[in-house]
């Protein structure tokens, strides 16, 4: 048998002996399971914010499109631009739906307040899954012959005290571009027009769209906002297999840039990426308390095998190798509780993902009734590492910093041995 088998096998029966258990092996198994209750809770923590970061997206995937095409100035562009065209042709390309969008007054019963006006082309329906966010018993339309139609967000209807449904039109106000306010009659220096109710509303249970936007059609955003012949952003869905760099690649070396649906909405998921770190950070405190207790286990180890070790100095067995003892202990301690903490971790995450065991609250103000999860590779290889890192450095302080008489011999000792 060589020293390293010699060596793990005595560590491990130090840890699982069958013999009555003394303090010291309570105490190891006490360290074992501050590494399991650890894991467990990184693993349920991080795959919970993943899943509410998948709601969100899946939220802001039924109104936000694929991609999302601007100038990098945010200026509007020409509807002729040849690129627009080359984009349309392209195989990796769906769908490109032209986008007018601006804000604009809105005057309905007395009340009035300032909206997000989002004007689209009438292929708009192909870019989302809109049977998702529409709510009402009308057909969502948005206009027939000269009359025009806009579809308000929910929130928006509650603040004007409209209904799915309205008789009379919205008055619509938008200042004309390169005027000044004529102080004699201030209304001429705005755009007025109307529009009609198609008697359905959109819900993306997002407050910055049910609260502030209303569609409407292409034509009539860029009458009101005096932008004929002109585009502030397009829309694109990719087809099938269809690839990003493909988009790209047509405007490159152009002004034009190119979000995808995580950096329209950069600011919220980077709010959650920061909840998620630092729930991180703070569960890590859970693991470098289980640390100190494998440091502690195995110090009161070393000393309880203090006879132990004084005979194996006198069979010959080197430092090294009395060293590696307790070495492998601590291993074992941090490897089983990690393997052991992930592998419950993923089985309550995996329970809770199938059957929604702890639910939100119970009401029906929640999107979802349970807590969302999702499980990444990343996440458990992060965990590895960080209880990895944590353990070892706590199980080598042991080894290399103990004045243990019987794992450190004298000097003279100690050079003779090496």
């Amino acid at each position: 048998m060589s020293k390293t088998s010699t060596a793990f096998f005595i560590a491990k029966r130090y840890l699982f002996s069958k013999k009555k258990h003394s303090a010291i092996n309570i105490i190891s198994i006490i360290s074992m399971l501050g590494v399991v209750v650890g894991s467990m809770a990184l693993v349920c923590v991080m795959s919970v914010f993943n899943g509410f970061q998948e709601l969100v997206a899946d939220l802001f995937t039924d109104f936000d499109p694929e991609l999302r095409i601007t100038l990098a100035d945010g200026h509007p562009f020409s509807a002729k631009d040849p690129h627009i065209k080359e984009l349309e042709g392209l195989e990796d390309v769906a769908v490109v739906t032209p986008v007018v969008e601006d804000k604009a007054l809105v005057v309905r019963g007395g009340k009035q307040t300032v909206v997000t006006l989002k004007g689209v082309a009438d292929n708009f329906s192909k870019q989302h899954n809109l049977k998702n966010i529409l709510y009402g018993e009308g057909t969502p339309t948005l206009h027939i012959d000269v009359l025009e139609f806009g579809i308000l967000g929910i929130g928006l209807c509650g603040q004007l005290g409209l209904g799915a449904s309205f008789d009379e039109p919205l008055t619509i106000y938008a200042p004309k571009k390169g005027e000044q306010v004529n102080m004699a009659n201030p209304m001429s220096s705005f755009n007025k027009d109307e529009l009609h109710s198609p008697g359905v509303v959109f819900m993306v249970h997002q407050g910055q769209y049910d609260n502030h936007y209303i569609l409407c059609s292409l034509g009539f955003a860029q009458r009101l906002f005096d932008r004929r012949g002109q585009y502030t952003a397009l829309e694109v869905k990719l087809a099938e297999g269809g690839s990003r760099a493909a988009v790209e690649k047509v405007l490159k070396g152009t002004d034009f840039i190119t979000e995808d649906l995580y950096e329209q909405q950069r600011d919220v998921f980077r709010i959650m990426k920061v909840e998620k770190l630092i729930a991180y950070i703070f569960l890590c405190f859970i693991l470098l308390v289980a640390s100190l207790n494998i440091i502690g286990s195995l110090s009161m180890l070393v000393i309880d095998k203090k006879d132990d070790l004084q005979t194996m100095r006198s069979l010959g067995f080197p430092l090294a190798m009395r060293q590696r003892i307790f070495l492998y202990e601590g291993w074992m301690i941090v490897v089983s509780g990690c393997v052991l903490g992930i592998a419950l971790g993923g089985m309550l995450c995996w329970l809770q993902e199938q059957y929604g065991l702890i639910k939100m609250g119970g009401g029906n103000g929640y999107i979802v009734e349970a807590y969302p999860v999702s499980m990444h590779l990343t996440d458990f290889i992060t965990i590895l590492a960080t209880v990895a890192v944590m353990g070892g450095l706590a199980v080598y302080s042991v080894i290399r910093f103990t004045s243990t008489p019987a794992l450190s011999p004298k000097k003279s000792e100690a050079s003779e041995e090496n």
